[in-house]
């Protein structure tokens, strides 16, 4: 068992080893590489023993793995320390690539700029790392810290960057109420949807009676284009667990969980590690720091099932019965798992915790606005130049984010929308893209801030169409307990359906509106009441596209291809490379002579407009 004089000691030690690769006069440089599930998806495991293999005979050449720095769309990423702390951030390596960077940069001192970030991503031509990105320019990491920076699997690492400082100091020197207090002090809100206050979440679980209680953590990221959560446990696992060490003293709470979906393996395996870690540093376990505090954790793995996100459903999975929400009241913080009072929380909430303690509450409670503290990590994708992982103050403007950080739309195309919060979120139109980013202003013109999916759509994009997509996801991961849900959702789809099909009236678009109002009304849980939120937005914001679909039968973006008429124009030369393509003989005409599509037998696969040369095909 580790006493806080160890803690000092591994601290002390591994700060010396890191900051050696800083200090020009002892020439040692560090060399990085992304081992996040987009890194090892785009192939930087190849990369990682590529560098392994060329340095294997110098001496002052430490090679490591990180988390994901954010970058997503241009991994593989590999970053050169050199002496003196120069950063080098080489991006979309390969093994090829990364054995020219050993052997042009680290051995003959000639960075590849051409392989670095400035050369390779929109807007960031004049810089060769992260420190100088345009990307990060407005980004503040908390939440994220320390993905990107320590090795995820090496406790020692994560100790030198301050880790388990603040469960130390709680533990000697803080009583349970105080640690509460900084939490309640620091305005810290609840990252997984709603935006409770962490604090008093926290205060309603250690004042309810009972001596046993437990700890749990939400890891069951399921929004459609959301992976901040498995990013932050790729990363950062130990900053979770401290946090949930510290919520268990806070409460009383002796047993922690985190539950996890199987569909992030490398997610689940570094959180064993680290667990493992914890244990044998005596971080958990009995008498946690030589103190009659003791904190156990397990984890448990979730099937995939949308509706486990929901609190009360999550709780019961974990009990082992099927994962079904059940009313409230009681809440959770009085009656939750195996009906003792159980705090709950989102991975992104307790990876604020550690950094408030060691920064200080007053520090945290200066960033963002007034109603809503810290920083905000979004999974930024969709019809957007620069995509990843972004992590801003609270506060920060949509369109700060889409045209400052993600460079706006590819080539050239106008933003539309875009969609926050999920399939329980809505569509934000571009008259609203300077609305602040947080939980009063997004709720206000009808979206809502989710656990952080950010989804940009274009000028192409068929706000109907859109709506369709989110509600065929409600429909399919609905659990089927409520009525409003299980067939309030599959008939609102139904109706979405004949609407892009070109078979609905009017009167649809009432009877739409009728089932949004009941189904929010009275579902039984947050999934059956948001799920009419895209409809909602799309419908408020875009409602001249769906009286287009519904009058003129046409779908303004040229998206829904039941409405959609493929036409061969006046450019047309006869030169019949459309016919030799088209899979239903719908492509008719004599050689040289235009030719024409007969709409009965057309598809609309698109191959004929792939093939011509000529764009002598319209879609109309």
């Amino acid at each position: 068992m580790k006493t806080r004089e160890d803690l000092k000691a591994i601290r002390s030690n591994t700060i010396d080893r890191l900051n050696a690769y800083k200090d020009p006069a002892q020439n040692n440089v560090r060399v990085v590489v992304g081992m996040a599930t987009c890194g090892i998806a785009a192939g930087a495991k190849p990369v990682l023993e590529a560098c392994l293999d060329k340095t294997s005979e110098l001496s002052n050449v430490a090679v490591c793995q990180t988390g994901c720095v954010g970058l997503c769309q241009l991994e593989p990423v590999l970053e050169v320390f050199m002496p003196g702390g120069k950063r080098f951030t080489y991006v979309r390596v390969d093994p090829e690539k990364a054995a020219q960077i050993i052997n042009e940069h680290i051995i003959n001192g000639r960075a590849l700029t051409e392989y670095t970030i400035g050369a390779n991503s929109a807007g960031q031509e004049s810089c060769v790392s992260l420190d100088d990105a345009g990307f990060y320019k407005k980004q503040l990491r908390i939440a994220m810290r320390n993905c990107g920076c320590i090795d995820p699997e090496n406790i020692d690492e994560y100790i030198a960057y301050d880790g388990y400082s603040a469960l130390e100091r709680a533990l000697t020197e803080q009583s349970p109420q105080e640690v509460i207090d900084i939490v309640l002090k620091s305005g810290l809100r609840g990252r997984g949807g709603a935006g409770f206050p962490t604090g008093k979440k926290w205060q309603f679980a250690a004042g309810a009676p009972g001596d046993v209680k437990y700890v749990a953590c939400n890891a069951d990221e399921g929004d459609p284009g959301a992976f901040m959560d498995r990013s932050l446990l790729e990363g950062d696992p130990h900053s979770i667990i401290e946090a949930m060490i510290l919520a268990g003293y806070a409460i009383g709470g002796g047993q922690g969980y985190i539950y996890v979906r199987a569909e992030y393996p490398l997610a689940i395996e570094r959180l064993k590690i680290a667990i493992q870690q914890a244990k044998e540093y005596g971080l958990l376990g009995q008498n946690i720091l030589g103190t009659d505090f003791s904190f156990d954790l397990e984890i448990r793995l979730g099937a995939g099932a949308f509706v486990c996100g929901e609190e009360t459903a999550l709780m019961t999975s974990i009990e082992g019965k099927r994962g079904e929400p059940r009313p409230r009241p009681p809440f959770p913080a009085i009656k939750g798992l195996f009906g003792k009072p159980t705090l709950l929380n989102n991975v992104e909430t307790y990876a604020n915790i550690p950094w408030i303690f060691q920064n200080g509450w007053e520090n945290f409670a200066k960033i963002g606005t007034e109603r809503a503290k810290g920083t905000k990590v979004f999974a930024l994708g969709g019809k957007v130049t620069s995509t990843g992982l972004v992590e801003v103050p609270m506060g920060t403007t949509l369109r700060e984010v889409v045209e400052d950080i993600g460079c706006g739309c590819p080539g050239g195309k106008k933003f539309k929308a875009a969609q926050t919060g999920g399939p329980s979120g809505g569509c934000i139109p571009a008259e609203h893209i300077d609305v602040p980013i947080d939980y009063e202003s997004l709720g206000a013109i009808g979206s809502m801030m989710g656990s952080g999916g950010l989804i940009v759509v274009d000028e192409d994009n068929c706000m109907v169409d859109i709506a369709r997509y989110f509600l065929d996801f409600t429909v399919e991961e609905s659990c089927g307990k409520c009525t409003p849900c299980r067939i309030g959702t599959r008939r609102m789809h139904q109706i979405l359906d004949k609407i892009t099909e070109g078979k609905a009236d009017i009167k649809d678009l009432e009877t739409l509106d009728d089932l949004c109002g009941h189904i929010n009304r009275n579902s039984l849980c947050g999934l059956g009441q948001t799920a009419p939120n895209p409809v909602l937005s799309t419908m408020r914001y875009f409602r001249d596209e769906y009286i287009s679909h519904v009058k003129d039968k046409k779908c303004p973006a040229g998206a829904c291809k039941s409405l959609l008429q493929y036409v061969i124009n006046d450019k047309c030369i006869g030169c019949t490379a459309c016919v030799k393509v088209c899979p239903t003989d719908a492509i008719s005409g004599e050689r040289k002579q235009k030719h024409s599509i007969d709409p009965d037998k057309c598809i609309k696969c698109d191959a004929c407009i792939q093939k011509c040369k000529f764009g002598a095909i319209d879609k109309k």
